[in-house]
């Protein structure tokens, strides 16, 4: 959590005074105002606030028909959720490397594409941007829908265009440890109305016919789904911190520009594909060997910096995704999606040196997490110390 203070204090007090804390009401509708708000932000057509980012993520594949017999791409480096997500609406997915960038190698995505793949998730981990303009147009050449995983990213941009905003639908999360929360929290866009009522149904099957008018010009039959649904509280918080996104991200990029152009002549750093766009959350040292980022690490950590090495990140290195390589995709066997008789046969040969590239690439990286607050004094002190 980067900034939070009176304003979101005061927005909890609004709505808690009001004692309209469910989504529909006939007061101050705090829930329905963020989605508005945010469509006008992030200039998308539609846009569902939900309870997380893979909340998100299970909706937006449901929208795009995802199923059993379906196969989605997702990069070997990316928080478990979005493997996990995939295999919720029971398809399978198919782990693929990153490249320099520390994000979806797109060489390596269309060497990945079958006949079963339809759908492929980049994720903007750590508030990098992914190619997206390669990915989008291997997407299209091989008819791959796009659901962009931006849950670490929100607010970051790609050549001036919004991460998530690019394909054909993305996913934001607004939990404690992103650039925007209220605790928990997330958020699906997307330009495409089918897409967009399906979701709707899927996030939230059991209240939306009863309360309001959600329903009202929605074509697509209903369906039984789960519920996702937010609450005025989250709702009235995000109204707030929206405020504060482009502020955060102006900081926070600016800090990490300070500290490149001052430390550029004794390191190197990760290749971005729009340094422009990047969050600016993290700073990514890149070495020539394993030996260099352990021996840089222990340096920093003597100085009093705490750093991170991404391959000991746990969870959001594949080779850790435990229930996943274990083929483990749900408690009960006839609801688990690689014992599905239409997933036999897809690409599900998980192994944990399946993507060797992306194993040393994050092991030779460290991070080191850029504060927007820092001024420049403590940047200055930074860039001596390191």
């Amino acid at each position: 959590m980067y900034r939070i203070g009176e304003e979101e204090i005061q927005a909890v007090r609004r709505v808690i005074e009001s004692r309209r804390l469910f989504k529909i009401n006939d007061g101050g509708q705090e829930c329905m105002h963020f989605e508005e708000e945010l469509k006008a932000k992030f200039n998308t057509k539609y846009a569902l606030l939900m309870t997380s980012g893979k909340a998100a993520i299970m909706s937006g594949l449901i929208g795009m028909g995802v199923g059993p017999g379906d196969e989605v791409i997702v990069p070997a480096y990316t928080y478990i959720a979005t493997a996990i997500a995939v295999t919720a609406v029971g398809a399978v997915p198919v782990i693929a490397e990153v490249d320099e960038s520390l994000t979806l190698c797109p060489k390596d995505f269309e060497r990945k594409i079958s006949s079963h793949t339809k759908a492929v998730i980049p994720v903007h981990i750590m508030g990098f941007p992914s190619d997206m303009t390669k990915i989008v147009e291997i997407a299209k050449k091989h008819n791959v829908m796009v659901l962009e995983d931006a849950c670490q990213s929100d607010g970051g941009s790609f050549m001036g265009k919004r991460l998530g905003t690019i394909g054909d639908a993305g996913s934001y999360s607004f939990n404690y440890f992103k650039v925007i929360t209220s605790g928990e929290g997330g958020a699906l866009v997307t330009d495409n109305r089918e897409l967009y009522e399906r979701a709707l149904i899927y996030h939230d099957s059991s209240a939306i016919a009863y309360f309001g008018n959600q329903l009202e010009g929605i074509t697509e039959p209903q369906f039984c789904g789960v519920e996702f649904r937010s609450n005025e509280i989250t709702g009235a918080i995000l109204r707030e911190q929206l405020k504060r996104l482009d502020g955060i991200l102006f900081d926070l990029r600016k800090n990490k520009k300070y500290l490149m152009d001052k430390l550029s002549d004794r390191y190197n750093f990760i290749r971005s594909n729009d340094i422009e766009g990047d969050c600016g959350t993290t700073l990514p040292f890149f070495f020539d060997t394993i030996d260099d980022a352990i021996a840089f690490q222990n340096f920093a950590g003597e100085k009093g910096y705490g750093t991170t090495r991404p391959i000991d990140t746990g969870k959001h290195v594949y080779s850790n995704w435990t229930p996943i390589m274990e083929k483990r995709g749900a408690f009960n066997p006839k609801f688990d999606p690689f014992k599905f008789e239409e997933n036999q046969g897809l690409q599900t040969d998980y192994h944990p040196d399946m993507c060797k590239k992306t194993l040393d690439l994050l092991a030779r990286t460290v991070y080191i997490s850029i504060d927007p607050d820092w001024n420049e004094a403590a940047l200055e002190k930074i860039s001596a110390d390191l």
